[in-house]
């Protein structure tokens, strides 16, 4: 009592001093009694469209940044079931991430038309591409809807590759320290130690697949391009025939023959593929199946590089 005396009459004896040092006075008095804090610096609220891009905000952004994604690690991110929640999300975020390269144009227009947020329209400082920081693959020279469902933009599975997540990891500290300037120097730090720590994961994983160099590998969509690529493997065909159309049986009987030849060993596919099919290739082939996750399942990128690395290392390995 006697403490709490003592701060009330350094209230009081300052009663007829200006107006702001009465407010700084009382403050302090406020403060020691456990009365008043500072404000807490609030997070950004941010909405990425799928879990890569998601796990790479996290890991650059940390607890500065609270983090929705949109699509399911197991959905076909090309097709994406909006739900209600999206408009309220994406009504409140500060920043939008998303793939780009028309991965999303499907589903995610319309969402950010309907939730009325002018941060994250097309071009505003609240919308992030990732596509616009990488170099992207399998561009077409010209547009044909006979070629299937092609991208006009380039593939954009992009983040298969290890080097495109620094990239883009890098990026985004840059456009999360144009929002939060005041936690720019800790998302920049956050960047490069991913990108320290993804380039010692990389050489690791370059160490253990270049036994395989140049072996052959039959994919069911050409999702894994950059993959393929970036560890040195040969695309050797698709189940499908073109992006899109699904196989005919003279097709696989083609394809099987093909891979028989060149002595394909691996069928690299998306769990949510048709199994059947892509196991009967597997049986008639004689190549192994390896279902990989596109997408992270979590937060954590380099968990889901090493699952792929893990699983393609064990098929190609000689028993």
């Amino acid at each position: 009592m006697k403490k709490l005396s003592v701060l009330f009459k350094q209230v009081l004896r300052v009663a007829f001093t200006p107006p702001p040092a009465i407010r700084a006075a009382a403050a302090v008095a406020l403060l020691a009694l456990g009365l008043a804090a500072p404000a807490a610096h609030a997070a950004l609220n941010v909405v990425a469209t799928t879990s890569d891009v998601a796990a790479l905000a996290k890991t650059v952004g940390g607890d500065d940044v609270t983090i929705i994604t949109l699509a399911r690690p197991t959905e076909d991110p090309h097709f994406v079931d909006a739900r209600p929640s999206f408009l309220r999300h994406l009504s409140r975020a500060d920043l939008l991430i998303e793939g780009g390269a028309d991965l999303e144009a499907g589903w995610l227009p319309p969402l950010v038309n309907n939730a009325r947020n002018r941060k994250i329209l097309s071009g505003a400082a609240g919308r992030f591409l990732a596509a616009e920081h990488v170099r992207l693959r399998d561009i077409p020279a010209t547009l044909d809807r006979s070629q299937g469902d092609v991208h006009a933009h380039g593939n954009p599975h992009f983040l298969l590759d290890p080097a495109n997540a620094a990239l883009v990891a890098n990026a985004l500290a840059e456009k999360l320290a144009a929002l939060d300037p005041a936690k720019a120097a800790a998302h920049r730090a956050r960047a490069k130690k991913f990108s320290a720590t993804l380039d010692g994961k990389r050489a690791e994983w370059n160490r253990r697949l270049v036994p395989f160099r140049g072996a052959g590998v039959v994919t069911y969509h050409r999702s894994f391009d950059y993959f393929l690529a970036a560890f040195h493997l040969n695309l050797s065909g698709t189940i499908e025939p073109k992006p899109g159309i699904e196989p005919s049986a003279s097709h696989l009987v083609a394809l099987t023959a093909q891979m028989k030849r060149e002595k394909v060993r691996l069928i690299l596919t998306e769990p949510n593929r048709p199994i059947r099919t892509c196991t009967r290739v597997a049986a008639q082939s004689g190549a192994k199946l390896v279902r990989a996750p596109l997408m992270p399942l979590n937060d954590d990128y380099l968990a889901f590089i090493e699952a792929i690395v893990t699983g393609v290392e064990s098929a190609l390995r000689p028993e």
